[in-house]
């Protein structure tokens, strides 16, 4: 940790303070130097890492709308360059020359006392949204994004890769879409907390029952699993592929074609965003319990270097306590 200057609100942007901020497999891979983007010229050190944020609007920039001042609020994390046919299309969050918040372009993150970010990127959150909520809209709207790639209907049987944060809250969305929802995880503790949370469908790889599958959700870090995923689905039906290997996965599309199976990249959860928040208000998926433990910003380094916090529950996802 060190002393730094306190971002300004340039115009167009804001400067929010940050209550809480979420700690993301992205953040570790950063952090011990296997991100992908460090090779690729997108990112450097030094950085300042935290792309899940929840905060307060402390300070505008000239031309953002004053009603913004003291609004409680979360952002996106893609910021595109706005002049490009992606961003004037509506997917900034695939723009070439995007930042990213705490990733991408040297953006500052919001594992600090406070982010800048433009006033566009913010959404607002409703007095239902506490902060924790807050913290978990970004990587819900990942999740939900990959159910609506999935394009269930009530009744579908959906089989979800890899339950960490992403996997179980596309668990959720998928069971308040009304699908029947299947995990494959590790044998042990793993599948007893999935059990935990309502998921009586908890599978290792190895119990897996041979059922039809109406969607595959492969939120693994596993390279073998996205051709297990194209394997298992259903002709006809989609896969979804939102996790990411450290090393290249390999799917035969010879498959793909026979099968006649529509396969999906999700990256971004910026389309998502608004729907998570309002899916998060209403109570119809409530991601709390996906919280092992909230630490102060001073024990970061050790949640990123893959050490536990004493006495954390069974959840994956830790917090980080953003002091007044």
């Amino acid at each position: 940790m060190e002393e730094v200057a306190p971002p300004t609100a340039a115009p167009g942007e804001v400067v929010v303070d940050v209550r809480l901020a979420g700690i993301c497999g992205t953040d570790v891979e950063f952090f011990t130097g296997g991100m992908q983007y460090l090779n690729d010229g997108f990112a450097s050190y030094p950085m300042r890492l935290g792309h899940e944020w929840t905060g307060t609007v402390s300070a505008i920039g000239a031309g953002v709308d004053r009603q913004w001042l003291g609004r409680r609020v979360t952002g996106d994390t893609m910021l595109g360059c706005g002049a490009c046919a992606r961003c004037r299309g509506g997917r900034q969050y695939l723009c070439e020359d995007r930042t990213e918040i705490g990733i991408r372009g040297d953006r500052p993150g919001a594992l600090a006392d406070q982010v800048a970010v433009p006033a566009w990127a913010l959404h607002a959150l409703p007095d239902s949204v506490d902060d924790t909520l807050g913290a978990l809209v970004e990587p819900g709207g990942t999740a939900l994004r990959a159910v609506q790639a999935a394009s269930l209907s009530a009744g579908d049987r959906v089989l979800v890769f890899g339950p960490g944060t992403i996997g179980l809250l596309a668990a959720m969305f998928a069971r308040a879409a009304g699908a029947e929802v299947h995990l494959m995880g590790l044998a042990g503790r793993s599948l007893e907390y999935e059990r935990s949370l309502g998921f009586a469908h908890a599978w290792s790889a190895s119990d897996l029952p041979s059922l039809p599958w109406d969607a595959v959700i492969d939120a693994s870090t596993g390279a073998d699993l996205p051709a297990k995923a194209m394997d298992l689905v259903e002709p006809g039906k989609r896969v979804v592929y939102v996790g990411l290997s450290a090393r290249p996965s390999l799917a035969d599309t010879r498959m793909l074609v026979l099968k006649d199976v529509t396969a999906v990249g999700v990256l971004s959860a910026s389309p998502g965003l608004a729907d998570t928040i309002a899916a998060y208000a209403s109570g119809r998926v409530d991601p709390r319990p996906l919280v092992a433990a909230t630490v102060p910003l001073e024990a970061t380094a050790s949640v990123l270097g893959g050490q536990r916090p004493a006495g954390a529950a069974g959840g994956p996802k830790v917090l980080v306590a953003i002091d007044d």
